[in-house]
This record gives C-alpha cells, structure tokens and sequence, in this order.
C-alpha cells in the first residue's frame, strides 16, 4: 500500500474511531502557509489537536514514536495559528491516534 493511501485511511480510521468516542470533527488535513494538521476535534471544552500514526508493522518501531519533538513544536505553532482565527479561546489538547495495521491506540494529552 502506497504512503499517501496508508495515511488517508488511517485518517479515515482514526475519525469514525473519534466519532463513536463522541467527539466532533471541525477540521480534517487543515492546511496552512506552515504546515498540516490532520484532525481538529472537539472534546467538550477543548479542541483537540490530533496528529494520526498508521503503520501496518513495527518494522521501523511504533507509529507514536514518529511525533518527535520537532513534529510536537510545529503541532504546538499550527495550533496557535487555528486558534487564532476562532472567535473565543479554548483550552487545547495534543493527541495522538497511532494506528498499528487496524489496531487503535488513541493517546490523550500525549504533549504539551
């Protein structure tokens, strides 16, 4: 399975998972001038910040391990950038959705 097609289905995982979780999804592949962001959702009071992981093996080690420190900063500065055009502030969470072939794990305020 070629890279683009494992990432879009994972997201596509990773969102009905959100959604029987009851959270609701604002934004899916957010773009901006800095970078992407996967899923925006929103969990009660907090948008969620989430960035999705599929790997279909642990060949090359678990899909959470890719969000390193420097993916973390440019999730932590695209956040501000989405936050910055809503009306009113929200408290915001960084997830992760690793996706190991199907299997789900979903890592609440997996940064700050």
């Amino acid at each position: 399975m070629a890279r683009i097609e494992l990432g879009k289905e994972g997201e596509k995982l990773a969102i009905d998972y959100l959604l029987t979780k009851g959270y609701k999804i604002l934004e899916k592949n957010f773009r901006t001038p800095f970078g992407e962001i996967d899923i925006i959702a929103k969990d009660g009071n907090f948008i969620v910040i989430i960035e999705v992981k599929r790997r279909l093996s642990d060949k090359f080690g678990k899909p959470e391990l890719s969000v390193n420190y420097t993916k973390q900063q440019k999730l932590k500065k695209l956040a501000l950038y989405y936050i910055s055009m809503l009306k009113k502030e929200y408290p915001v969470r960084f997830d992760v959705i690793a996706i190991n072939d199907k299997k789900i794990e979903h890592i609440e305020n997996a940064f700050f």
